[in-house]
């Protein structure tokens, strides 16, 4: 029975859903910019489909790492913001966006020499000189897009996420056009295939960057804020909150999107084919994963308010609304996934075609086990967020490394190759990872609250025996 009210829980619900549709819609339409090119790539030919897909799984990876390391901005700043402090909130998005600059520079430099790793992990050297023709010019998108994590986070933590759907959303018609004009040549331009692409997506990213610049600059109440009025220069003890929180997120996205990292390369060891099949079913599952991840971020900022505001209450409700949510919607995505596979399937290839035959037979079982995995994620991630706001980020990492590569990854290589389940069995390990780390998180989340309780009750008794 709990204690806490149902108009409480109702307002909650509201707080939560004021954040999470806008970040989540956000999310969808960002990882949009992928599917998009995806479902292009393979109208290039299946070919262009497993180049394009090991491209994209791999920049995704390095992406989502060095935006989790920049994820700090967000907990800092809604704690900021729970207790009134500006100056903080200013200081900390300042040093955010340089924060991203110093991180898009070594990882620019990865990127432009991925083909030697790629070729080193057993990939077919037609489909690493393709994939490089892509990576080539994506890695000018790094800033951009580690600048938009800063400034999303800056807008989320004061709860104004509202317009980041607008923006994004047209980012995303953007990039369709420009895939289209470039990737297919088309309006007197060259047919450019996969660099062409990467072009479009290239150019969307800044486009999203600049134009949340300047809606900041317009707002009332962000412009107030004055971020950009001046320049900081870097302050070492700002930088070093941002990364002592931000770090382990980056990590912890690394061994995450490096699990599927791992099993996407072992996919291209049983045949480009099952590499093909695979990528299908992860950028739709990278799509449906966005729903969690944008409701994470505003579990993030619900806890972390109510954190700034020392109220444990709140803190808790924020935490169990989010991960609730995160497995209902999910349950609703898994449900879809299954019913509508093969329609799912036909947007990125013709499933008549005989020639896609085999990528469509592997595919469809995939599609089985994403859904289930689907479910597991929407509680893992919304209940890591929790954590976030906590600003507990160290041992989630440390639990996170044993969910995804010690459970799951070994789960994947026994399941895929040990006992011969190929594409699925490696599907079914990831999906073992990801359950083992949902329920890592909630333990942890628990016992965070009942420390927290503890604590307050001690201070309240020392306050009693004081008096």
């Amino acid at each position: 029975m709990t204690s806490i009210s149902i108009p409480t829980i109702r307002t909650e619900i509201k707080e939560f859903l004021h954040l999470a549709v806008p970040l989540a819609s956000a999310q969808v339409a960002q990882s949009s910019v992928g599917f998009v090119d995806t479902v292009m790539m393979g109208h290039l030919g299946w070919e262009s489909l497993a180049a394009g897909g090991l491209a994209s799984i791999t920049f995704t990876t390095l992406l989502q790492t060095a935006s989790g390391i920049v994820m700090g901005v967000i907990p800092l700043v809604a704690k900021a913001y729970g207790v009134g402090d500006k100056l903080r909130i200013k200081q900390v998005v300042r040093q955010g966006l340089w924060l991203s600059l110093v991180l898009a520079v070594p990882m620019m430099l990865l990127i432009g020499h991925l083909d030697m790793l790629m070729l080193q992990l057993g990939q077919d050297p037609a489909t690493v000189t393709l994939a490089d023709t892509y990576l080539d010019v994506m890695l000018w998108s790094m800033f951009p897009v580690l600048g938009f994590a800063v400034l999303r986070g800056f807008v989320s933590g004061v709860s104004q996420a509202g317009p980041i759907m607008a923006i994004v959303i047209g980012g995303t018609l953007f990039n369709i056009i420009g895939n289209y004009i470039l990737g297919y040549g088309k309006l007197g331009f060259p047919k450019l295939g996969l660099r062409g692409m990467a072009l479009a997506s290239t150019a969307t990213f800044w486009g999203m960057f600049l134009v949340l610049a300047v809606y900041i600059l317009i707002h009332p109440q962000l412009k107030s804020l004055h971020i950009f009025k001046t320049i900081d220069w870097l302050k070492p003890s700002i930088i070093g909150e941002l990364l002592w929180i931000g770090t382990p997120i980056g990590i912890s996205a690394a061994l995450e999107f490096g699990q599927v990292n791992a099993v996407t390369y072992m996919m291209g060891t049983l045949g480009t084919n099952v590499l093909a099949a695979h990528q299908i079913v992860f950028q739709t599952g990278l799509i449906n994963f966005m729903l969690p991840l944008g409701m994470s971020y505003a579990a993030t900022v619900r806890v972390g308010q109510w954190l700034g505001k020392q109220n444990l209450e709140g803190v808790q409700k924020a935490g169990y609304v989010s991960m609730f949510f995160g497995g209902g919607v999910m349950v609703l995505m898994a449900i879809t996934l299954i019913t509508f596979s093969r329609q799912i399937i036909g947007l990125y290839l013709d499933v008549n075609d005989l020639a896609n035959a085999s990528i469509v037979a592997i595919a469809i079982p995939m599609f089985i086990v994403l859904a289930v995995q689907e479910i597991f994620e929407g509680v893992q991630r919304t209940a890591y967020g929790a954590l976030q706001g906590f600003q507990d980020t160290r041992v989630p990492m440390l639990l996170g490394f044993l969910a995804f590569w010690g459970v799951g990854l070994l789960s994947s290589y026994v399941l895929g190759f040990s006992l011969g389940l190929g594409g699925v069995g490696l599907l079914i390990g990831e999906v073992i990872g990801i359950a083992t780390a949902a329920g890592f998180f909630i333990w942890r989340f628990r016992k965070l609250i009942s420390n927290y309780t503890t604590l307050v009750n001690d201070e309240a008794r020392t306050k009693s025996l004081g008096t």
